[in-house]
């Protein structure tokens, strides 16, 4: 008979070779042909239905994707609501004007019913994201698919120090997002999807006020943004679309903003300086080729979308 201490060995082996080989899963756009074959249609008609309905869903959703994968990867852990045992990522300070939830929750609720314990919450709000983009006139992409849904979810500290703030300058956009295996390239690309959506005066107050003054900001553009957004915090604080072109379509519109020194972020500006150089050039070939930044916004998108959660992270089992 084995020693109680080779059988408890034995099955930390066992776990450990589990949580590898879930955390190690390889994506395929093919994951669910078999076992929930219209995962893409069901998820397509909500989305549809969703943001016919109310426009904004489609930036929250898309929004929702970022904020996952960025925190432990993407593994739905955003989804999770608190528990008495563990915080929930929803509850972080960049988290909290997070929408799109019920979405997500509406797509979920039908592919329980037509394929139970099947299809994971990280997939479908992948596959919305995608979705979401393209309903508002961007591209659209193969979307690898596979993940397996975390069972916990980072503590708010830990939430905040994965994801880029506002007011981040170039240096520092360049290491959060290489921190997540995304080049300089890819973090341009991928910051386009502040094409569309609002963001809230509180994070771009300093900015339009001159507080900070590390870019340069057109006067005629932070003179309008100051009429929702006044010096000092209080109930008047209103939001602003990232793009005032085109604020639900997206497009290249952002490159051009940027390009005018009207980005409304301190981060977005932190993109485009007008000095030269591999960065301003790639803002500039955006904010003139749009069929480029489509094409390189979806590509960053699948690689994202690979962020695989840390090695070791209890995950669910029950999707295949």
């Amino acid at each position: 008979m084995a020693s109680s201490s080779s059988s408890w060995f034995a099955l930390l082996l066992f776990v450990g070779l589990a949580c590898t080989a879930a955390n190690s899963n390889v994506l395929s756009a093919g994951y669910y042909e078999k076992t929930c074959p219209n995962v893409q249609g069901v998820v397509r008609s909500v989305m549809a239905h969703r943001v016919a309905g109310e426009p904004r869903m489609a930036p929250a959703v898309l929004r929702l994707f970022f904020h996952d994968c960025f925190v432990n990867g993407c593994d739905g852990s955003v989804l999770l609501d608190a528990t008495p045992f563990s915080a929930s990522e929803k509850d972080a300070e960049p988290n909290d004007s997070l929408t799109g939830f019920t979405v997500i929750d509406e797509i979920k609720s039908i592919l329980e019913h037509d394929c139970p314990a099947t299809v994971s919450c990280a997939d479908v709000l992948a596959l919305a994201s995608r979705d979401a983009v393209a309903l508002l006139g961007g591209p659209t992409w193969a979307v690898p698919l596979g993940r397996k849904d975390s069972r916990a979810a980072a503590d708010p500290e830990s939430t905040k120090n994965a994801l880029p703030s506002p007011k981040d300058n170039l240096e520092e956009l360049i290491t959060m997002f290489a921190k997540h295996g995304l080049d300089a390239s890819d973090m341009t690309a991928l910051s386009g999807a502040h094409t569309v959506g609002m963001a809230k005066c509180e994070s771009y107050r300093d900015r339009v006020y001159g507080i900070d003054n590390e870019h340069y900001i057109d006067p005629s553009f932070a003179d309008a943004r100051r009429q929702t957004c006044p010096l000092q915090e209080g109930p008047s604080d209103g939001k602003a679309p990232f793009d005032s072109q085109t604020p639900m379509r997206f497009d290249n519109a952002y490159y051009r903003d940027l390009t005018a020194h009207r980005g409304l972020l301190s981060s977005d500006q932190a993109l485009y300086g007008g000095h030269g150089g591999m960065q301003d050039h790639l803002v500039e070939m955006y904010s003139t080729d749009g069929e480029a930044f489509a094409r390189d916004f979806a590509n960053a998108m699948v690689k994202m979308g690979n962020i695989p959660p840390p090695m070791g992270m209890p995950v669910e089992e029950g999707t295949t």
